[in-house]
């Protein structure tokens, strides 16, 4: 065997740091941008202007042949000079977002949302108990069976017997079905405040941390303005706020449906919105009004809340509002779910999102 050989350390080059640097904050340019790359290429140049991001060795139309070369974007086939970002593109957004909100969380233990109840699962507890008929076999704990055969019978005569045999308890794993709801209504950029962009942060980090994380379980993701309407993961960066009100309960009628064709047991809904209902569809028609808590529209709400607890569906409502009285709405809203609510900022809303998924819940997960 030769060895491990020791060569000079070379650092990295500066051009290289500079273009993982410059893709970062492209990368988050195109989530504000929803996608277009025109627009986030001009707006980096416009911080390139203001902040010297870039040097005399390397530019930004170096950093746009490099983001082709990699592909991370690619050129129309109609206009040369238009771009649109690619899967590789998409998926990196996605774990950047994922690993900027989970550097936020407090440490806690492994995932595959654990619960207090033991069964079949594949982390082991401090938990023993006596052997039953059906055990596994690998979930015997050897030492404490042999221990127990030497005190029950002596070293003289020893024997071991189905009584001696001692079962290490694991601990139960579960999956879980979500909806994610986002509002998409024009109060999501109203008052010069970008509340959208969050949200859409917060759900691609949710798909990607379900899909490398939690396979077993499912997500939809739903946007709702007028109406409600899924999209897949990979729309989510390009989802822009429409002139829209919002249609609460389509949404949630909507989320009913795809948990109604899931078969896990544990079904919930995550509502990311910033604003009360405001819209109902009756037929072909929209009933609206943008003034106040209607009460036929904040009744039939209230109605969908209701009808979900009956289904065993928790309703979990992320409040981007400080408004006492919309906080008294989703209050009540909550109560009738029984389920639970956060008045979050657009800097914690994450947080909030990815401890309320991960923690542990004996109430949620039943």
């Amino acid at each position: 065997m030769i060895g491990y050989r020791f060569t000079d350390f070379i650092p990295n080059s500066p051009l290289g740091n500079i273009f993982q640097q410059l893709l970062n904050i492209f990368l988050q340019l195109l989530n504000i941008t929803a996608g277009d790359v025109s627009e986030a290429l001009n707006l980096l140049n416009e911080l390139d202007r203001k902040y010297n991001l870039t040097t005399n060795d390397y530019g930004i139309g170096d950093f746009i042949e490099e983001l082709k070369e990699k592909g991370y974007i690619e050129e129309g086939q109609q206009n040369e000079h238009v771009y649109y970002i690619t899967t590789k593109t998409e998926r990196e957004i996605r774990r950047k977002a994922l690993e900027e909100i989970f550097s936020k969380l407090k440490r806690g233990g492994k995932g595959n949302h654990p619960t207090p109840f033991s069964g079949l699962g594949d982390e082991k507890t401090s938990d023993r108990r006596n052997y039953q008929f059906g055990d596994r076999l690998d979930q015997l704990d050897a030492t404490a069976s042999i221990k127990n055969a030497q005190i029950n019978h002596g070293i003289n005569n020893f024997e071991l017997t189905e009584d001696d045999l001692e079962i290490e308890e694991l601990e139960y794993k579960t999956a879980a079905s979500t909806v994610l709801m986002i509002d998409v209504s024009h109060s999501m950029i109203l008052y010069g405040e970008d509340r959208i962009t969050p949200a859409k942060k917060v759900a691609m980090a949710l798909a990607e941390l379900i899909t490398t994380k939690f396979p077993k379980d499912t997500l939809d993701i739903i946007a709702f303005g007028n109406d409600a309407w899924p999209i897949e993961i990979k729309d989510i960066p390009y989802l822009q706020v429409g002139p829209y009100h919002t249609n609460t309960v389509g949404g949630i009628e909507l989320a009913m449906d795809l948990l109604r064709r899931k078969k896990n047991r544990n079904k919930q809904i995550f509502i990311i919105t910033d604003g009360k209902p405001t819209c109902l569809k009756i037929g072909m028609k929209y009933y609206k009004n943008s003034f106040g808590l209607d009460r036929k529209i904040i009744n039939k709400t209230l109605d969908k809340a209701a009808q979900c607890r009956k289904l065993g569906i928790t309703i979990t409502t992320f409040m981007i509002a400080r408004d006492p009285y919309l906080q008294r709405f989703v209050h009540e809203f909550t109560k009738v779910n029984q389920g639970r609510a956060y008045y979050s900022s657009l800097t914690n809303l994450g947080e909030y999102i990815f401890e309320d998924f991960v923690r542990n819940r004996r109430k949620n997960f039943k």
